[in-house]
């Protein structure tokens, strides 16, 4: 962890995890190594947080580990002692390099902070240990540190954030399809409506045409009959259709 690149990787890899563990890997809500460019100069935090609203939010997790590092390893207890109050003054200097970068200033989509990651709990507790202002400080500067736990918390809130959000655009939906499917419906009840109307007509048709046939043909086929003329079956009579289409009960508002 002494190598700053490879510390660079380890605090990285420490926030796909955090990332992984609040849920925010299937939303693909966050871009790792994003390059944002601003008037003067090229910005590359580590991670940027899509929110829900359409704004972002920067992560940077280039946590200052070597005083720590030396005070873990340190022979005495004064010597100890005094690289972590070393270490304390390293993540405020981190903390005033992330406020002089300005993230916030470079995108109108930005909240006007930063989270400065440290990739252990340690890390943090260690630095609030020998300056207790930190919270503070950070605060002033726009800048907000966070450990694993926290930023966990503030990445499944973001996570809760795009379920609700999703929610809202699914009621949305749901309210439009509805729509759509109450005006089919309606549009189906007229279509029903019209047949039945057809269907009393020619049943109508269909009576009035039995009626003409019994009293107009069939008298005079059965006279011939009568008077001796021989025919291999009787005429069968036409009866008549009661039946009439069912008038539908659905009403469009």
């Amino acid at each position: 962890l002494r190598t700053p690149h490879t510390r660079g990787q380890w605090g990285e890899m420490q926030l796909r995890r955090a990332v992984e563990l609040a849920g925010m890997v299937d939303y693909c809500d966050f871009r790792v190594q994003q390059t944002l460019y601003g008037e003067d100069l090229r910005l590359r935090p580590d991670m940027v947080v899509m929110l829900p609203n359409g704004r972002r939010l920067v992560v940077d997790a280039k946590a200052p580990l070597a005083a720590y590092l030396d005070a873990i390893e340190a022979a005495d207890d004064a010597t100890r002692a005094a690289r972590m109050k070393q270490h304390a003054a390293q993540v405020r200097s981190h903390v005033e390099k992330l406020a002089n970068k300005s993230y916030w200033a470079q995108f109108d989509s930005m909240p006007e902070f930063v989270i400065a990651f440290l990739p252990g709990e340690s890390f943090f507790s260690a630095a609030l240990q020998h300056d207790p202002s930190l919270i503070e400080y950070g605060a002033e500067q726009k800048v907000l540190l966070a450990t694993p736990t926290t930023i966990i918390a503030l990445l499944k809130a973001v996570a809760y954030g795009w379920r609700q959000e999703q929610i809202a655009q699914n009621a949305v939906e749901i309210s439009r399809i509805g729509r759509e499917l109450y005006e089919r419906l309606s549009k189906l009840a007229e279509n029903f409506a019209s047949v039945g109307t057809h269907l009393d007509r020619a049943t109508k048709a269909y009576n009035e045409a039995a009626g003409t046939f019994e009293k107009r043909v069939l008298v005079s086929a059965r006279r011939m009959k009568e008077k001796g003329v021989t025919v291999a079956e009787d005429i069968p009579e036409v009866t008549h259709l009661e039946r009439l289409a069912k008038t539908s009960s659905f009403a469009a508002d």
